[in-house]
């Protein structure tokens, strides 16, 4: 198949957009979680998201204490 053969796309692609589930946060959701293919998947931002492992943990915390220090990241 070639790209000539194909009908003209006729609408754009949807995104899909989903924010952080923290209550008052506006952050874009990029990190996903899903208890079964059946449920509807929960998005966090990274620093709301409950599955960080111990070393994803550490980084953000030295990131948000360079920030508030005033530094630039």
């Amino acid at each position: 198949m070639s790209d000539t053969d194909r009908p003209t796309l006729t609408k754009a692609a949807e995104m899909d957009v989903h924010y952080c589930e923290q209550e008052g946060c506006e952050d874009w959701g990029s990190w996903g979680n899903f208890l079964s293919p059946s449920a509807a998947t929960r998005w966090w931002c990274f620093e709301h998201f409950p599955h960080k492992t111990d070393a994803q943990e550490q980084a953000l915390r030295r990131k948000l204490n360079v920030a508030s220090a005033g530094d630039i990241l």
